[in-house]
């Protein structure tokens, strides 16, 4: 028993060898020799003390009394396996720590300043104990009854109580508080200084949370160029995006982005965010897309959802999203490209898991899936469609510099014919990489992106490319399978974020050609 206790030999004084001895009397006391001895300590010479320690009986367990109205059942069976009506059972040596879980709890329930202790310890029979519980704690549960913000005054306080959950007149608990509060690191626009406090007076509770705005606007764009196969000549593409966060502190969020690219193709697309209107959990989404395909036709999307923030980290999407496209040839001498609108009902759904400690790759894993189903009507006709998208990626970290990135992309158009002005469209930097942008027409596509991650340091990285991707095309009736391969790398400038990709495209039965191969660097700048 001596020997399992790890007790302390060597002291400066005689001071620490009493500490000592009562540091070993606890430890026996904790393991169930409740009645341990302290016999004598004899001076042996001027630099050996010697004592002895009676151990007496062992005690195994204890019976607690306790009062059913403090105290839940569901609550002792976590830390008993023996419970009765009046009492429960523990291990003597597992009885600080389970005594403990119980005090946590009872203050989880607004009652912070509660105490917990024994009495009336007595000697059950010959290897157990029993004994009294005793709660003492306020009459009055504890609520929060303000919450002052210091640092960024004008923080939306929506967030607080549909994104945080934290609101006046709920029952107080700190440790449930703070792992709240945290999560503000996830938005884009706050950062949490330091960790809440609280002021306790006779009567109210005041938490106080101390935030800073941060750089949350960002302005993206690349280029890409390489040579068309035709006239083996450079073409240029690329695209600028501009977001625009919180900076009318009401958490809103504007995205503008245009593209243009070496198929003669234009993008138009304005997002706004809207979250929380009038204070409700409730917010919404406003879209417009505008496409232009050379002079072949051009299509525009409009949509409106409403969304609702379950969480921190779930959101889901409902609302409406129509389509109308106009045929721009001034003879149409092709059958499959048609004037049409459709009416569709969309649902989606939203998850984002951030990992706000590393610059570089600030979000770990996301998922965004949808569905939309409705009506496409063109000249006389009307036909049902249906849709549905997967956009998801996760990084999975293997220490502090390696990581694998992994996302998948898909998308389903499910209609009995088929335009080519409705089909999906993909390929480019934020596709399957080593291929023109929106170069590739489909009514069914699915690829996974991969990528080798190596940290040189917090802010430069190198990484591999590795797509592969499958399509189907019904109006012509074609299926293939298509390979990126290239590499990569990021760095953090004072500018922002600027990356570099090398990659080379290739369909399953050509030939691998460097003229095919395809050079995009970009620039993240948040300001």
């Amino acid at each position: 028993m001596i020997d399992s206790l790890n007790y302390l030999k060597i002291h400066k004084n005689y001071i620490s060898i009493k500490h000592e001895i009562d540091s070993v009397q606890k430890k026996l006391f904790k393991i169930g020799y409740i009645e341990n001895e302290l016999k004598e300590i004899t001076k042996t010479n001027d630099s050996l003390f010697t004592s002895q320690i009676h151990l007496k009986k062992k005690f195994s367990t204890i019976s607690i009394y306790y009062d059913k109205t403090k105290i839940k059942r569901s609550l002792l069976e976590v830390i008993s396996k023996n419970i009765f009506d009046d009492y429960f059972e523990l291990e003597l040596n597992k009885a600080e720590k389970a005594l403990n879980f119980i005090n946590s709890k009872v203050s989880e329930e607004g009652l912070p300043f509660s105490k917990l202790r024994l009495s009336n310890i007595k000697i059950k029979d010959t290897s157990n104990l029993s004994a009294h519980l005793i709660i003492e704690s306020e009459a009055k549960k504890r609520v929060i009854n303000n919450i002052i913000i210091k640092g960024y005054e004008k923080f939306p306080r929506a967030y607080l109580k549909h994104y945080l959950k934290i609101k006046p007149s709920q029952v107080f608990d700190l440790t449930r508080v703070k792992n709240k509060t945290s999560q503000l690191n996830n938005l884009r626009f706050a950062n949490e200084i330091k960790p809440p406090e609280v002021l306790f007076s006779k009567d109210s509770t005041t938490l106080y949370l101390y935030l800073e705005k941060a750089k949350s606007n960002s302005f993206d764009g690349f280029l890409g160029f390489g040579t068309n196969e035709e006239t083996n000549k450079l073409e240029f593409d690329g695209y600028l995006n501009l977001n625009l966060t919180n900076n009318l502190n009401f958490g809103e969020s504007f995205k503008l982005l245009y593209k243009s690219d070496e198929n003669d193709q234009k993008t138009f697309q304005a997002d706004l965010t809207l979250p929380y209107l009038f204070k409700s959990p409730i917010g919404v989404d406003l879209l417009l897309r505008i496409f232009k395909k050379d002079s072949s036709f051009t299509t525009v999307n409009q949509a409106l959802k409403l969304h609702y923030q379950i969480n921190s980290k779930h959101k889901v999407y409902a609302g409406l999203l129509s389509t109308e496209s106009n045929n721009l040839l001034t003879e149409n001498t092709s059958p499959i490209i048609s004037d049409y609108n459709t009416q569709y009902y969309t649902l989606a759904h939203e998850f984002t898991q951030p990992q706000p400690y590393n610059l570089l790759f600030p979000i770990n894993s996301k998922l965004y899936l949808e569905t939309n189903f409705g009506k496409r009507k063109s000249l006389n006709t009307q036909e049902k469609q249906s849709q549905i998208s997967i956009d998801a990626f996760k990084i999975f970290n293997l220490n502090r510099k390696n990581s694998i990135f992994l996302r998948l992309n898909s998308a389903f158009l499910n209609s009995d014919t088929y335009f080519e002005n409705e089909l999906l469209r993909f390929g480019g930097i934020n596709s399957i990489r080593g291929f023109e942008e929106n170069s590739l027409f489909a009514s069914l596509f699915g690829l996974i992106n991969t990528e080798y991650r190596y940290q040189l340091n917090s802010s430069i990285y190198i990484h591999s490319v590795i797509d592969a991707a499958y399509f189907e095309n019904k109006i012509l009736n074609i299926r293939e399978k298509l390979f990126g391969y290239g590499f990569g790398f990021g760095i953090i400038t004072q500018a922002g974020l600027f990356k570099f990709n090398y990659a080379n495209g290739k369909s399953e039965n050509q030939k691998f050609k460097l003229s095919n191969s395809k050079i995009h660097l970009s620039l993240i700048a948040n300001f």
